[in-house]
């Protein structure tokens, strides 16, 4: 997509985004980016293509996804957008919208703005371009922001940062001092070119490493433009996306903030974290993957807390969309207030072995019809009981089909998977 284009489109004439929000005089947009080497042109691009459209232009710099919707909103800006490929490598970059108020674009909308690539229109000239600012001290409003949300301080609470060298490699570690912890980092020397390179959320093993021989009570990393968080306890343990909702859910309850005493996750989420939320007498609410359908699903049931195992956590009260900063500063809190160490409160929920088994080549059509494979489904279903699961689910983009089993044990799960994925190649091909 030719960025600074699609971006014009957005807002650039009477008939597109401005006449939509209502917003009369010159619309307003906000721009900001992780620390790819590509981002910097890019940026450029996108920023020329609004100011020539008639819109101005607020430069953030580079700043998490969530402090860029977050500044959408704060700054009454009509358009929002964010310039990266999160967890993706260097070499890759995409771009985001944030309509007004802080939310993400519908895909309807986004649909729209590929379409209209090419439309030829008149652009404004002399005084009705728009004009450009640098904003970068708005990324204070950003940390402010997440502090005043916090039910308590870290003090004295050693905390190792991994910021994959992203897009949260100054604000994170600066959120996580004022709010009293006491903050080594990894990860936060970005180069344009290191952003995810054997660091951050995907890439656990040296946050791991350091927490354990530094001698911290946890570590947390984020990915490239930190709309999600994971977590590491003192002994070099993986808190996931479920643990760390599971933990907050109960803390969210626990002082009466837990909308309904419901969570919205994902299908993909670890039965372990539904069997934790029952014990606790709480609901989770299951979605199609992806946060925009966690998000949608929040939003119609008027639920407060929702993510993935991915730790892409929503806390609606306080964020339009996943942030990893926000979720980290949350979680802290917790094991700080509670006096228990991130282990302890880790363990209300156990994780169930969960193996994920791709079937290339196939038909998906098939997979979906497949009298065969619904018995071979039910089958294993009936044999796991309630203490496991099954989950076929085709690839949206490949000619693939995902076979997802969780069971009691790894052998288990294994086992069942490898052979519902054989009914899979044999019956789908």
């Amino acid at each position: 997509m030719d960025l600074s284009v699609a971006a014009a489109h957005v807002l650039g004439d009477a008939g597109a985004f401005e006449s939509s929000v209502g917003r009369r005089g010159r619309p307003v947009a906000v721009v900001g980016r992780d620390p790819r080497a590509s981002g910097e042109f890019l940026e450029a691009a996108v920023v020329a293509g609004l100011a020539s459209s008639g819109v101005d232009v607020l430069r953030l710099g580079v700043l998490p996804t969530p402090a860029v919707a977050y500044l959408t909103s704060a700054l009454g800006a009509d358009l929002g957008v964010m310039i990266s490929a999160s967890h993706n490598p260097a070499l890759d970059n995409g771009i985001k919208f944030f309509a007004r108020g802080g939310y993400k674009l519908p895909d309807a909308v986004e649909n729209d703005i590929e379409q209209r690539l090419g439309e030829k229109w008149n652009r404004p000239v002399g005084a009705a371009v728009g004009r450009v600012r640098d904003a970068y001290g708005e990324a204070d409003r950003y940390v402010s922001h997440l502090l005043t949300t916090l039910p308590g301080r870290l003090d004295g609470l050693r905390v190792i940062v991994d910021c994959a060298h992203g897009a949260a490699h100054m604000v994170a570690p600066e959120a996580l001092l004022r709010a009293g912890a006491v903050v080594e980092t990894i990860g936060a020397a970005p180069d344009g070119l290191n952003i995810n390179e054997g660091v951050g959320s995907t890439h656990l093993d040296s946050l791991r490493e350091a927490v354990v021989e530094r001698g911290a009570d946890a570590g947390i990393a984020y990915d490239g433009d930190a709309d999600r968080c994971l977590a590491v306890t003192a002994t070099g343990e993986v808190v996931d996306g479920d643990q760390i909702m599971a933990v907050l859910a109960l803390a969210m309850h626990s002082a009466g903030n837990l909308v309904k005493d419901t969570v919205v996750a994902t299908i993909m989420s670890n039965l372990g974290f539904k069997h934790a939320l029952n014990k606790a007498g709480l609901t989770m609410v299951e979605t199609a993957v992806g946060d925009r359908y966690v998000l949608e699903a929040m939003k119609a049931g008027g639920y407060n807390l929702g993510g993935e195992q991915s730790g892409h956590v929503v806390m609606l009260d306080h964020a339009t969309t996943g942030d990893g900063l926000l979720t980290s500063l949350h979680l802290l809190a917790e094991v700080t207030r509670s006096g228990r160490p991130l282990a302890d409160l880790a363990s209300v929920m156990t994780r169930l072995p969960q193996v994920l088994v791709n079937v290339r080549d196939v038909s998906k059509a098939k997979a979906a019809t497949s009298g065969e494979l619904a018995s071979a489904v039910a089958a294993a279903e009936k044999a796991l009981g309630d203490s496991g699961r099954v989950l076929i689910r085709p690839s949206g983009t490949e000619p693939m089909v995902r076979v997802m089993v969780e069971a009691e044990s790894q052998d288990e799960a294994e086992s069942i998977a490898g052979k519902l994925a054989e009914v899979v190649r044999t019956t789908c091909s």
